[in-house]
């Protein structure tokens, strides 16, 4: 079984980049909820035997996610907003920053999980970049592209939203051979692509 789970309950990690050793402080429901399966993953991977593993995602974007909804991620919104000739929304100084992990890196590290010939027993890995960018940054990258169709309404940072994320994902790699192949930068053109943004 490979469960998704999320960068979300290390809350705001101390230590970055942040590796699986990390204490566990969940900030939202959402991801306690993700710390609680986590810890029952490891509860019935060692009373029954189940070969479990738990993944922890980072902020995953890419072609596919659509950006209309309050849940969706920064990239995914603010390609809606140039779309569609609306504001995009910038929470607090925009100087958070976050391990932005393309869709076909999490693609990748599940296949690798599942495919891997020993049992795993409820361990969690981070799935991510090992990099990190700020909204601020990706705002000027989109104005510099877009011009005066990127316009910005700043918002006061909101409740539970972590200042900084960045994972060492050194376990996975060493655990089943996960490799991150695309990086932030490249991930971004092609999910504009999909977007249709250039059209």
């Amino acid at each position: 079984i490979i469960f998704a789970s999320s960068s979300s309950i290390y809350g705001g990690a101390d230590s970055l980049p942040t590796s699986e050793t990390e204490q566990k402080n969940p900030k939202s429901p959402y991801a306690w909820q993700k710390s609680a399966i986590e810890d029952y993953a490891k509860i019935c991977a060692d009373l029954y035997d189940l070969d479990i593993t738990c993944l922890r995602y980072f902020n995953v974007f890419g072609p596919g996610q659509y950006g209309d909804s309050p849940y969706s991620t920064a990239v995914s919104a603010w390609c809606h907003a140039i779309k569609n000739d609306k504001e995009c929304r910038s929470d607090g100084d925009g100087e958070q920053t976050r391990d932005m992990c393309y869709v076909d890196n999490v693609v990748d590290a599940n296949i690798k999980a599942a495919n891997f010939f020993e049992k795993i027993n409820g361990e969690c890995y981070n799935i991510a970049c090992g990099d990190k960018v700020s909204n601020n940054e990706i705002l000027e990258w989109l104005r510099q592209k877009y011009g005066s169709r990127v316009k910005v309404r700043h918002a006061p940072e909101r409740p539970g939203d972590v200042k900084h994320t960045q994972a060492n994902v050194s376990k996975a790699h060493t655990q089943f051979g996960y490799e991150p192949k695309v990086r932030f930068w490249e991930g971004l053109e092609k999910t504009i692509k999909w977007w249709g943004l250039d059209e």
